[in-house]
């Protein structure tokens, strides 16, 4: 069987280029796998927590154009066009972004239930479903409840989704994960380390990572057999 390629990506839930970045990578592996054709290898993705405003509370009181006027020191009309820009560049990936409805949020229980969804198995479509229910419904994505109501969507144990949230079970995990990003000198999001050899910054188009792919799949196919005694 060929050797999976391993994708790590570190991304945070409010990251609006993550999720774009995140449809981009997908359509980049489509790409991949269709130019490849039979030699195309596998591709494993395990995401990595990464939060880029850790002092959000996590009910914040007011819009995204708020939010971003109070940390980030933008003009309101700035923002505005930004988060226009921002949404017609997801839509060219059939993401349908509301800002309107958004509600800003602490990220860090939101990461915490990514590493309880890895650890059951799902931690892809757990990822999947909170950056939709953040950037496209609406959806509170930073309180133990709420984040359960999600899990419970993808077929997890809402109870027990409570119970770890509570507890801060896996809030270990999140710090090791943003502790390997400083590691590795990671300084924005989303970013995605290819085979632990390649790394590749930012919402890059699909054929960026395509290629990627495509190099990787050759540099294995030329590499000398390995000798074992």
């Amino acid at each position: 069987m060929t050797q999976a390629i391993k994708v790590d990506v570190w991304s945070d839930v409010a990251c609006p280029w993550c999720y774009i970045g995140k449809r981009k990578f997908e359509n980049g592996v489509a790409e991949y796998n269709l130019s490849a054709a039979g030699e195309a290898a596998p591709v494993e993705v395990v995401y990595h927590s990464f939060e880029l405003s850790p002092d959000t509370p996590v009910d914040f009181d007011g819009s995204e154009i708020d939010f971003l006027a109070e940390h980030k020191g933008f003009a309101p009309e700035q923002t505005v066009a930004m988060l226009d820009r921002v949404t017609g560049i997801a839509e060219t990936v059939g993401l349908h972004y509301d800002f309107d409805a958004l509600k800003h949020t602490n990220t860090i229980k939101a990461h915490q239930v990514i590493h309880y969804a890895k650890a059951h198995g799902v931690q892809l479509d757990m990822k999947e479903r909170l950056l939709k229910a953040y950037f496209e419904e609406g959806r509170h994505v930073g309180r133990d409840e709420d984040l359960a109501d999600l899990a419970a969507e993808i077929g997890l144990d809402r109870d027990d989704v409570v119970r770890s949230l509570r507890e801060n079970e896996f809030l270990a995990d999140v710090k090791a994960d943003q502790a390997q990003a400083i590691e590795f000198g990671i300084q924005g999001v989303p970013f995605f380390v290819f085979d632990q050899k390649y790394g590749v910054s930012g919402a890059q188009d699909a054929s960026t990572f395509a290629q990627v792919l495509t190099q990787i799949t050759q540099e294995r196919a030329t590499a000398p057999d390995e000798v074992t005694v």
